[in-house]
């Protein structure tokens, strides 16, 4: 790992261990049963993210195999979540099991030896061919396209796009490839904080109730603006001049935001608050990178596209 990734790492641990201390304080001198219950759930939040940050930190430095098997990981729990609050019939009980067991690995042994060519279209065209055409055999045409919309749809999402977060060491940029990866997190999960901080802070203006009632128009720009600010400071993270990454930095955040609101709007359809429980503070894993998975994709090929040969 290059001398950048130490720096990083160095402010990470600098910011954890600020709010652990802040958040403790908070919660000494909290005096009403709601003011100790959102602290608490602050440094719920704060616990967790030292977890997640170690888990992380630890995969990238270990290497492009390390990171690739982590967010495969990440995958297979958020596709599990996602299937455990769609509904499912028998019918579909086969394509979700070559989801699982067939599909999710190949695409990311693609990925780990670098074959990009398939690694683009083995998901989108024919995992898409051949899922519904298994379903046919079960015989049950009940909603069969909403159900097979569902297969398709919770594939891409969790699998596909996510995978284009590691798919960023497959890149050419003159640059170690996996500061691009650090560089997409650190961006996008520090504008989710952002949005939240500010959000608890100055937010007034409720962005959209019924999609997301915790979203503020405050808590947008608040935090897009010190996410962007941060990505420019990261510049020398990636291939990217301070106005270039000021760019790419805006794309990563907008595009996440919009990971987060449409998977909300899929939670509320499905009537759950979160899609899991297993990171305390946070929901379920597709709660945490909901932002990365609508914004990997646009940043992998934004990147590929420019600062590639």
């Amino acid at each position: 790992m290059s001398a950048a990734f130490g720096w990083v790492l160095v402010g990470v641990i600098a910011i954890l261990a600020a709010a652990t201390i802040v958040g403790g304080a908070l919660e000494r001198r909290a005096t009403t049963p709601e003011g100790r219950a959102t602290i608490q759930n602050l440094n719920a939040r704060t616990r967790s993210w030292w977890v997640m940050a170690i888990v992380f930190g630890g995969a990238l430095a270990l290497g492009p195999a390390a990171t690739t098997l982590l967010f495969a990981g990440l995958s297979f729990m958020a596709l599990r979540e996602f299937w455990s609050l769609a509904p499912s019939r028998a019918g579909d009980h086969r394509a979700l099991f070559l989801s699982f067991f067939v599909a999710l690995p190949i695409h990311y042994l693609l990925l780990g030896t670098g074959w990009y060519g398939f690694f683009a279209v083995f998901i989108p065209v024919y995992a898409f061919l051949i899922l519904p055409a298994i379903s046919t055999l079960a015989g049950d045409v009940t909603d069969f396209l909403a159900r097979q919309a569902k297969v398709q749809w919770g594939l891409m999402l969790t699998v596909y796009m996510l995978s284009h977060a590691p798919a960023l060491m497959m890149l050419d940029t003159g640059t170690d490839p996996a500061m691009l990866v650090l560089y997409l997190v650190v961006v996008t999960q520090l504008s989710d904080v952002a949005q939240y901080v500010f959000g608890k802070m100055i937010g007034r203006t409720r962005f959209s109730p019924n999609v997301s009632p915790s979203k503020t128009v405050e808590g947008l720009l608040g935090g897009w603006a010190t996410a962007v600010l941060i990505g420019v400071a990261l510049h020398g993270l990636t291939p990217f001049s301070p106005l270039q990454a000021a760019g790419m930095s805006l794309v990563i955040v907008v595009a996440g935001f919009f990971g987060g609101f449409v998977l909300s709007a899929v939670k509320r359809d499905l009537g759950a608050k979160d899609w899991g429980y297993v990171i305390a503070g946070h929901g379920g894993v597709l709660d945490r990178v909901d932002s990365i998975i609508f914004a990997a994709p646009m940043f992998f090929h934004l990147t590929r596209y420019w600062f590639t040969p």
